[in-house]
């Protein structure tokens, strides 16, 4: 389940793509299946050991064009052990809303994507994200859990006052909150056989729209998406440096590439962390 819309925020063979906070994986694998170089970073290790077996799966199964590489690692998004300007997309999806100096994880991304380059940023979306936290406390109130909650015009100018340029914004995943506002009614801590029936209904409507995207359920999210929509999602490059100022000066080698360890390496780059990746 995508929430960045890659027909929005186009992909070319060969781009440098950090996929920051990258959880269970989800956006590295369509990165690296549209013939990307990808470095899926997150602090969880559990996490990362599981997205970089995935990417050897990947890789035997020919998932992955020719060119295409794939790298796990563990770090920290307020410190990424990356050199400035090493990629060409970055991707931050439902994390943001985890770490605490949100200003420095902008700072961050902004600092290892090159002028040019283009940023997705997706946050769960205001409105439905109120009503979870008001018939859940549970729902945030965990450790590693949601701080605060944005309101679209408010990311929108932390990215422009990071040095960004916004270009295009939408909503994503309408047939997703309706679950959610369940699941906090009837007791996020109740999973599986445990949840209550309407929770567990639900569930499987969801399970059944990813799984075989009918399109009924397609035309009910593409109708609910812009009133309840879980994310909200932003896209936005960083300008080019005016010609008059002098770049920053290479590496010694004269590059700034990005790790290439292997398609499902996984590097060990721990740094004392905060926030969710």
């Amino acid at each position: 389940m995508l929430t960045v819309d890659f027909s929005r925020f186009p992909l070319a063979p060969g781009d440098r793509v950090l996929d920051l906070g990258c959880g269970a994986g989800r956006h590295a694998f369509e990165c690296y299946r549209r013939g990307a170089r990808v470095v899926a970073l997150d602090r969880n290790a559990d996490e990362i050991r599981e997205v970089a077996s995935w990417f050897a799966a990947m890789a035997e199964a020919g998932e992955a064009p020719a060119g295409a590489s794939a790298t796990a690692m563990e770090g920290d998004a307020l410190a990424l052990p990356f050199p400035d300007d090493s990629f060409d997309v970055v991707i931050i999806s439902e994390v943001m809303e985890h770490i605490h100096d949100d200003k420095g994880v902008l700072a961050e991304m902004v600092r290892v994507l090159r002028p040019g380059g283009r940023i997705a940023v997706t946050v769960p979306r205001y409105g439905p994200e109120r009503v979870c936290w008001a018939l859940s406390d549970a729902y945030h109130e965990v450790e590693g859990g949601h701080i605060r909650i944005y309101r679209a015009d408010e990311l929108l100018r932390k990215m422009r006052e990071s040095g960004l340029r916004p270009y295009g914004t939408h909503h994503a995943h309408g047939l997703h909150s309706p679950y959610w506002w369940l699941k906090c009614a009837f007791g996020v801590e109740r999973d599986g056989d445990e949840a209550a029936l309407p929770v567990r209904a639900y569930h499987k409507l969801l399970v059944w729209d990813i799984m075989k995207k009918p399109l009924a359920t397609r035309l009910a999210e593409r109708a609910l998406d812009p009133l309840i929509g879980k994310s909200f999602v932003a896209y936005a490059t960083k300008p080019h440096l005016p010609a008059d100022v002098t770049a920053a000066p290479a590496a010694a080698d004269g590059t700034t590439a990005v790790p290439e360890a292997g398609t499902a390496a996984t590097a060990q780059a721990r740094t004392p962390g905060r926030g969710k990746a």
